[in-house]
């Protein structure tokens, strides 16, 4: 358009930004493609394995069966996962429409973690309280934050405890929402990238799951009208940190 200034130079700045996010649109779904292509290999390849397995050495049947038991539930504990990405992504999610105090629902959260880790020699703790009410869609942002805390419990040393905090955030109607970990920490130039699905962490680290719990949560926290991000702790571990909109 050079130099112009008028509508149709307008038009064509517009047309070209629709284009561009067309674009990235596209190389994000392709990207998605390959990427679930890949997780689905490896569990389907265990499941053929298995299988040939069973029929070459029927006496060990039962050990065998236990192995494809775990690989169908993988599967099935991926495919739900994708589902909920898939749908949030599309806009269908059921509509924030339930009232629910936010306090109670991380405080249910935390303590079903700190139960379920006892026997590891790791221990959630939690700071918080009154009341803050949210209006939300209560099973997906129960799943949200749950996310969070979990995958701060899979990565905080042996030993140290996950710190679950929720304030308002600076005395306005806000809420922040603070989930802090004893790990190894993420290197910088990851912090953003950890949010997106089957995300993988260049260092020595390696837990099971698909990469999709943390790119769950900033959809459904997103989905609410708030925002999340992470940052390292400065001795040591991750800190991640969610604000949603209040209710009065």
């Amino acid at each position: 358009m050079g130099r112009r200034r008028d509508e149709i130079a307008d038009l064509g700045r517009h047309f070209d930004q629709m284009a561009g996010q067309l674009q990235t649109l596209v190389s994000s779904q392709q990207r998605l493609l390959h990427d679930v292509s890949h997780e689905l290999r490896s569990p389907l390849a265990r499941l053929e394995a298995a299988i040939g397995l069973a029929r070459q050495r029927p006496e060990k049947l039962n050990d065998t069966l236990d192995r494809i038991e775990r690989e169908a539930v993988r599967l099935d504990q991926l495919v739900g996962e994708l589902l909920t990405l898939s749908r949030m992504q599309a806009g269908m999610a059921r509509p924030a429409d339930e009232e629910i105090d936010l306090v109670e629902l991380i405080r249910e959260i935390a303590l079903d973690a700190r139960f379920e880790v006892q026997a590891t020699g790791r221990h959630v703790e939690f700071v918080g309280a009154g009341e803050a009410l949210v209006i939300a869609n209560a099973e997906l942002l129960h799943r949200a934050l749950e996310n969070v805390v979990r995958n701060a419990v899979k990565f905080t040393n042996e030993g140290t405890a996950v710190e679950v905090e929720i304030t308002r955030h600076d005395n306005s109607n806000q809420l922040l929402v603070t989930v802090s970990d004893r790990g190894p920490g993420v290197p910088e130039a990851e912090l953003q990238a950890i949010f997106e699905p089957f995300f993988r962490s260049e260092t020595k680290v390696k837990k099971a799951g698909f990469g999709l719990g943390l790119a769950i949560a900033r959809r459904a926290i997103e989905t609410h009208g708030g925002s999340i991000r992470a940052g390292n702790r400065p001795d040591g571990g991750l800190k991640i940190e969610i604000v949603l909109p209040a209710d009065y």
